[in-house]
C-alpha cells in the first residue's frame, strides 16, 4: 500500500475534484494521504477534508511564508488546533525558506520554534520545509533536539548529501517528491542513494512538483507511482517492495493510521 505523505489536497485544482483524485489515487495503488495544513485561517478545510474522507489525514502548521502573518502563533494555539480531530497526526508544514523570503528571517525562526515545542509536547512529528536554509534549519533542529527529543520528517528534500547525513544523524526521515525525477536532478538522486532504506518517504506535494513524465502539468497523488519507480530503480530494490519500506517507514514515523 502506497502513503502520499505530503499533499495538499484543499489547494486547488485539487479540491473542486477531490473526488476523482482520490478514485484515480487508488486505482494507482495510493492507500493513504497526509493533507498539509499552511494558514490558520485555511485549517478548517484540513478538518472538513479529513472528516469526509477515511483514508485521508492531516496536520496543523504554519508555512514560512506565511509566517509574517502569524506571529500570535504559540506552541499552546498548535496544541489546541491538533486536538480538534485524533486524525490530525503532524505538525507542520514549517520551518524555514531563505530562497523567497516572503518573511523576515527572525519571524521565520520564532515560529519555527514554537512548532518545535508544540511536537515536543504531543509527541506528533514536525513536518520541515527548508529552502536555502540548511544551516539555520540544522542549528533549530539540533539545538533543540539536545534539550528534548521529538520526532521529525524533511519534505521535499532538495539538499545536500552532508545537510541529509546530518538529519539521519539526529533521527529524521527524509522524503522525496518528484523533483528526484527531473532530469536535472542528478546530484539529488546520488544523494537519496545514500539515504538508508528505513528513512526515506514519498510524496507528491500535489498540485505542485509533478514528476517526469509528467512535469509541467499540475500534480496529483496518483503521480507518486513515477516517483516510486524511479526511487526504486536507483535504490535497485523491487517496486512493491520499495512500496512496502515507505510504508513501513510512515508508520514508524507517524503510527498505526486506524483512527
Amino acid at each position: 500500500m502506497i502513503i502520499d505523505s505530503h499533499c495538499h489536497l484543499d489547494y486547488e485544482p485539487i479540491a473542486s475534484e477531490i473526488e476523482g483524485v482520490l478514485s484515480r489515487a487508488k486505482d494507482n495503488g495510493i492507500k493513504f494521504f497526509l493533507t498539509i495544513s499552511v494558514e490558520d485561517k485555511k485549517y478548517k478545510n484540513i478538518i472538513k477534508i479529513i472528516s469526509n474522507y477515511p483514508n485521508v489525514y492531516g496536520t496543523y502548521g504554519i508555512h514560512p511564508h506565511e509566517a509574517k502573518s502569524h506571529t500570535h502563533i504559540k506552541a499552546k494555539n498548535i496544541l489546541e488546533k491538533v486536538k480538534l480531530s485524533n486524525k490530525i497526526i503532524g505538525i507542520g508544514e514549517t520551518g524555514l525558506d531563505f530562497f523567497y523570503n516572503h518573511s523576515e528571517k527572525k519571524v521565520q525562526l520564532a515560529l519555527l520554534e514554537e512548532h518545535i515545542y508544540a511536537s515536543q509536547e504531543s509527541n506528533l512529528p514536525l513536518i520541515i520545509h527548508s529552502r536555502s536554509a540548511e544551516k539555520e534549519t540544522f542549528d533549530m533542529l539540533y539545538k533543540h533536539k539536545r534539550i528534548k527529543n521529538f520526532k521529525l520528517l524533511l519534505h521535499c528534500f532538495t539538499g545536500s548529501k552532508n545537510f541529509a547525513k546530518k538529519l539521519i544523524d539526529i533521527g529524521s526521515y527524509i522524503s522525496a517528491s518528484g523533483i528526484i525525477t527531473f532530469k536535472n536532478s542528478i546530484d539529488l538522486a546520488e544523494t537519496f542513494k545514500q539515504i538508508p532504506n528505513n528513512r526515506i518517504l514519498v510524496e507528491t506535494d500535489s498540485p505542485y512538483l509533478a514528476p517526469e513524465p509528467l512535469r509541467g502539468k499540475s500534480n496529483e497523488p496518483s503521480n507518486i507511482i513515477h516517483t516510486i519507480k524511479f526511487l526504486s530503480n536507483i535504490k535497485k530494490i523491487e517496486y512493491e517492495t520499495f512500496i512496502k519500506i515507505t510504508f513501513n517507514n510512515f508508520i514508524s514515523l507517524f503510527g498505526d493510521l486506524d483512527k
